[in-house]
Order: C-alpha cells, then sequence, then structure tokens
C-alpha cells in the first residue's frame, strides 16, 4: 500500500467527503476546495527484490524474453530497470599504478556489412590492484576523439597500457601512455576483463543471437556489471588479503587461494 494521505494535497485541509471509489477498489474523496483524491493509493510497479532477481538472470545468460516468460512481465520492463542505475562505484583502495584500455568490438539493432559485423565498442579502462573498471564507453566508434573523452573521465594514473591500435596515439591520457604493437604482455589484465565481460553479458557474446537494440540499453546493462565487477574486485582482493595476514605468503601455492568463497552475482 502507498502513503495514506490524511490532508489534502492541494490545500492541507482535513475536511473532506467520500466521492466514490477508483478501479482498484481504493476510496476517494473531495476535499472543500473542491480537488479530489485517493485517501491510500496503491503502489503500482514491482518489488525490488523482484527487480533486482530479473536483472540478475540476465547476467546468469537469460534473454529479456525468457526472463518475461518466466517471471510474468514484458522484457522492456527488465531495460527500463536497468536504465534506472547509480553511478559508477569504483574502490577507495584502487592503485592508480597502472591502468590499461582496449576495446572491445559488437553489434547493436542489427550487423553490418562488413568482415566482423561491427557497429559498436565497449572501451573500458582498468587497474591491476584491485581488478576495477575505472572508466569506459559505449559507443558506435573507436575515433581518437571517443577514446579521448573516455580517458578525461579517468582518475589519474602513472601509466596508460594499450596495444598497438593507432587511435590511441592521438589521445591525451591523465598521465604516461605506453603503446605495445609487438605482444600482449603489458594488457594481459585487460584482455582478461574483456573475456569477463563476453562471459556475462549474454548481447556481447561471441555467436549469440540475443542482442541489444539501442546504445542505451547495452550502456545501462554494462553499468549496473561494472559496479557489481568492481565490488567482486574490492572484495575478492581484501579476502586474499586476509588469508596471506594468516597464513603467510606460501598460500599463494594452494587451489583455495585461486578458489573463492565468492561470487560476482551476489553484487548485483
Amino acid at each position: 500500500m502507498g502513503k495514506i494521505n490524511k490532508y489534502c494535497p492541494h490545500c492541507q485541509s482535513s475536511v473532506r467527503q467520500c466521492c466514490g471509489k477508483n478501479r482498484s477498489g481504493s476510496q476517494r474523496v473531495v476535499c472543500e476546495c473542491g480537488k479530489k483524491y485517493t485517501i491510500n493509493p496503491k503502489v503500482h510497479g514491482y518489488p525490488d527484490e523482484v527487480r533486482k532477481q530479473a536483472i540478475k538472470m540476465h547476467f546468469t545468460g537469460s534473454s529479456g524474453r525468457q526472463i518475461g516468460n518466466i517471471m510474468g512481465f514484458s522484457k522492456a520492463n527488465i531495460y527500463n530497470w536497468a536504465k534506472k542505475i547509480q553511478p559508477v562505484w569504483i574502490s577507495e583502495i584502487t592503485f592508480n599504478d597502472i591502468f590499461e584500455i582496449d576495446e572491445l568490438w559488437h553489434f547493436v539493432k542489427h550487423k553490418e556489412h562488413t568482415e566482423t559485423h561491427e557497429n559498436t565498442y565497449v572501451i573500458p579502462i582498468i587497474s591491476r590492484t584491485p581488478r576495477q573498471i575505472v572508466s569506459f564507453g559505449v559507443e558506435n566508434s573507436k575515433s581518437a576523439k571517443v577514446i579521448q573523452a573516455i580517458a578525461d573521465k579517468s582518475p589519474y594514473a602513472y601509466q596508460f597500457n594499450s596495444d598497438g591500435y593507432f587511435g590511441y596515439m592521438d589521445v591525451v591520457f591523465p598521465g604516461y601512455h605506453k603503446r605495445n604493437s609487438h605482444d600482449k604482455k603489458d594488457t594481459h589484465n585487460i584482455e582478461s576483463v574483456n573475456a569477463d565481460i563476453r562471459h556475462y553479458i549474454p548481447g556481447l557474446r561471441r555467436r549469440s543471437r540475443c542482442f541489444y537494440r539501442s546504445l542505451d540499453t547495452l550502456r545501462a546493462i554494462f553499468s549496473i556489471f561494472v559496479n557489481a565487477y568492481n565490488k567482486f574486485g574490492e572484495a575478492k582482493l581484501k579476502y586474499r588479503r586476509r588469508l596471506i595476514e594468516t597464513y603467510g605468503i606460501r598460500v599463494k601455492q594452494h587451489n583455495w587461494y585461486k578458489d573463492l568463497p565468492l561470487s560476482i552475482f551476489q553484487f548485483f
């Protein structure tokens, strides 16, 4: 049930008279000022638990249509809920020594008539310790102008590593830029993050029939993923630090140091 209106929302008077009920069965009254209002209106919409469960199911691999059929509502509700998001959360213990940047391609709405069919690019910037996505962009281009806007939103770091893509040459990073066009030794962390992105976001998987129809929807879904991924990265680092403080540095040799009792789905 909604908030009980003891007073008229227009003149704040408590003098009222019943004047029937609305379609949902709530009592309607008329005030002495002539305005009509509902005393105890019903709340429209789904509970927050249902919304969180639907978004969590989406990141486990279910499409919007599948979730809608299971839970009994339109698939558009999921993407509308995803668009009502908070700003990107970044851990306070993030080290600003080395950041990495890379681009991940896919398509939105339709496939282009090119070799890779790409028309959309997800460009994240990550920190190494803890693993955080500190800035990102979801655009239909990977030009230097687009990358510059993403770099401007990034926190300061001593060094930014990238691959050999020529678009990075015209970007002014808020730190020293190291461009490696020979191998992946300087960007192996963000390559791992890109694999996680394609794994957890159904619309970005290769050879998938699930894709998004607008950039706004993909941005909203990706923002939710970033918040959960960053919180998971912080929790993972704190857990492993406690193990090292308790058992010493040799604990890294054990499998239970790598197999965490945590899941990214706990943070959605």
